[in-house]
């Protein structure tokens, strides 16, 4: 095995991989919502699947499966400042974001291995 080999190796473990995808759902997470908030100035919530009619409602269902981990780290930090919860359900949110956010980057991890845009 050369160094090389090595390094790409412990680079691409699995506990990289699991970091990686971590990221990258966080990363998208912000991006949809920001977009979001660009487009209708109004930040996005899980209540966009109690308006407008039972279309617009299940249209919302895979951008909100995508943006929920930013969603809920931002209802949060406002219930932390605004509400003053605990630090116990700070740091279960933080986990359930945490996993959410780990579900949907390997989800977009692997779709962007399926077109090509990223080498297994």
């Amino acid at each position: 095995m050369t160094p090389e080999d090595l390094v790409l190796a412990l680079l691409w473990s699995d506990s990289m991989r699991s970091l990686i995808a971590l990221g990258i759902g966080f990363a998208v997470a912000g991006l949809l919502s920001s977009g979001y908030q660009l487009l209708t100035l109004q930040p996005p919530s899980f209540k966009l699947l109690q308006e407008g009619e039972r279309k617009q409602a299940l249209a919302a269902v895979p951008f909100l499966v995508f943006a929920a981990p930013f969603i809920i780290v931002r209802n949060t930090v406002r219930g932390r400042r605004v509400e003053g919860r605990n630090f116990g359900f700070a740091a279960l949110a933080a986990i359930v974001a945490g996993f959410w956010s780990l579900m949907s980057g390997t989800v977009v991890v692997l779709a962007l291995q399926a077109i090509g845009h990223l080498v297994a």
